[in-house]
């Protein structure tokens, strides 16, 4: 049920909108309405046209053919500027902050507020400052935000995008890097944008977080709307089998545990990676699966980082076959069969401007060259195997991977990696910001891996996948590895009382 402020028609509707880039149609006739004062979840695969739609809606891409209506009335909206100026605003999937930048500059950006002549710096600090009180987000105004953690510089998106005095609120994935306690200051700010009659969007591949926040959830699939209807009368598996169009009643596949006799294929020894890591070691073997759960902050991605030489360590040890592999290497490391998959796929895993068959290769050309020149025909019959073996969705070749779907980037980022033939692949939070259907093909890929001799390291926030996925899992907090959790102790119970310090060598 919507909440009390809900008017008595939609503020913004989109009636048979279509969208094409070029002579692809990616949205096919949609009408939706949006109402005030309700939380409408918006859900679908990767690809699904979310996104597309949304920025359709605020201005950023003006429709193929259909209309949009504000209040009735027919729009049209020259760009998102456009669109915010009429109260619309979106907070993209994609972080779209100044690097180098302060909080404070960047929620006023192309906004400024003056006295006189000048800017009025104390102003902006003081309602900067508030707005990040709002948000529970414990940052300084005047912090660079290259300096913070991805979940920081969410909490500024959020923080600047309620500043606006928004009649429609778009949050494309807004909890994708948020820990539960942040979600949970999100949605406290949600309920009480839906009582002051606020039309809120929320797109999420979280279906618990849209039944726990959603009056009405919308279901696209190829660019086509499937269904509307009330949250409380459709259940999670519900959702998921409108989004992908089948039963998903098998998430996980199968464990194969590794053979009992199965050699170790990575050790870890004492290893420390100031001020994140104080000290950790473990062992992985041949064809096993092994988590690594914490809160954030517990120093699991740095531990991975200077497990593979992305980050110096201080001290300890870290054995391929026996091996012992030089610090902050990693040329070492890739050498020896290790590969690390990471969390920042746009960051730090794709090249974002560059079309997908180089960013596949790029790092293995080795295997490409003929005589002196690479082969730009082995290069696509390499793409052609990745699209195959990954079921990678595409489209035209030539667009950059900034054009693809989060869920098809993150293929094309395990295919990248997997181009290597590594022993040992460490993959660090393999699912963030994907759909139901893509995790499960992401599961599977895991499960083969380790089911072909690999060893396999999945770091992840969601504890469901760790516990369906992984045959041990190791447990961080402060830097250490508190318990090892496998067989039947691998429940969320056991998980968050290691991570908490409940439970646990500290």
């Amino acid at each position: 049920m919507a909440g009390e402020g809900a008017g008595p028609g939609p503020v913004l509707s989109a009636r048979s909108v279509t969208k094409s880039f070029g002579p692809v149609e990616v949205l096919h006739g949609v009408t939706l309405d949006l109402l005030p004062g309700e939380i409408h979840a918006l859900v679908g695969e990767n690809g699904a046209g979310k996104s597309t739609l949304m920025k359709v809606m605020c201005g950023v891409y003006p429709p193929s053919s259909g209309a949009l209506l504000l209040d009735g009335e027919e729009l049209s909206l020259a760009s998102s500027i456009d669109g915010e100026r009429r109260g619309l605003v979106l907070l993209h999937q994609e972080l779209n902050l100044a690097e180098d930048l302060t909080v404070e500059e960047n929620i006023f950006l192309g906004r400024e507020w003056k006295r006189g002549w000048l800017l009025d710096k104390p102003r902006m600090r003081a309602h900067t400052a508030k707005l990040l009180t709002d948000v529970h987000c414990d940052v300084a105004p005047a912090a660079i935000v290259r300096s913070l953690s991805v979940s920081q510089r969410q909490m500024v998106e959020i923080a600047k995008a309620t500043d606006h005095e928004a009649r429609v609120l778009v949050l494309d994935e807004p909890t994708s890097a948020l820990t539960e306690a942040e979600t949970a200051i999100l949605f406290g700010l949600l309920r009480a944008l839906r009582a002051r009659g606020v039309a809120i969007v929320f797109i999420s591949h979280k279906l618990g977080e849209v039944k726990a926040i959603a009056d009405r959830v919308t279901v696209l699939r190829d660019g086509l709307l499937v269904a509307t209807r009330p949250a409380a009368d459709l259940s999670e598996d519900d959702i998921a089998q409108l989004m992908v169009g089948r039963p998903l009643a098998n998430l996980y596949p199968d464990k194969r545990p590794p053979a009992p006799d199965a050699e170790t294929l990575l050790d870890v020894a004492g290893l420390v990676a100031p001020p994140w890591v104080a000290s950790a070691g473990f062992a992985l073997r041949r064809g096993e699966i092994l988590g690594f759960a914490g809160l954030i902050g517990a120093g699991r991605t740095e531990l991975m980082e200077a497990v593979v030489g992305l980050r110096p360590r201080a001290a300890g040890a870290v054995r391929m076959g026996g091996r012992a592999l030089p610090a902050a290497s990693p040329r070492a490391a890739a050498a020896a069969g290790l590969a690390y998959l990471t969390e920042d796929r746009r960051g730090k895993g794709l090249l974002l401007r560059l079309a997908p068959r180089p960013n596949l290769t790029l790092a293995t050309l080795g295997g490409l060259l003929r005589g002196p020149f690479i082969s730009t025909a082995a290069e696509d019959m390499a793409l052609d195997r990745a699209v195959e073996t990954f079921d990678i969705k595409i489209g035209d070749r030539a667009n950059p991977v900034l054009s693809l779907s989060g869920g098809n980037q993150q293929k094309l980022l395990f295919a990248k990696v997997l181009r290597a033939d590594p022993r040992v692949v460490i993959v660090d939070e393999p699912t963030r910001g994907v759909d139901v259907g893509t995790k499960q093909h992401i599961y599977r890929f895991v499960a083969d891996l380790a089911a072909a001799g690999r060893g396999v390291i999945v770091v992840s926030s969601e504890m469901p996948e760790l516990i369906g996925v992984c045959h041990r899992v190791a447990v961080m907090r402060a830097g250490r590895i508190t318990g090892v959790l496998e067989g039947d102790s691998i429940t969320e119970d056991e998980i968050v009382r290691h991570a908490t310090g409940l439970k646990g060598a500290a």
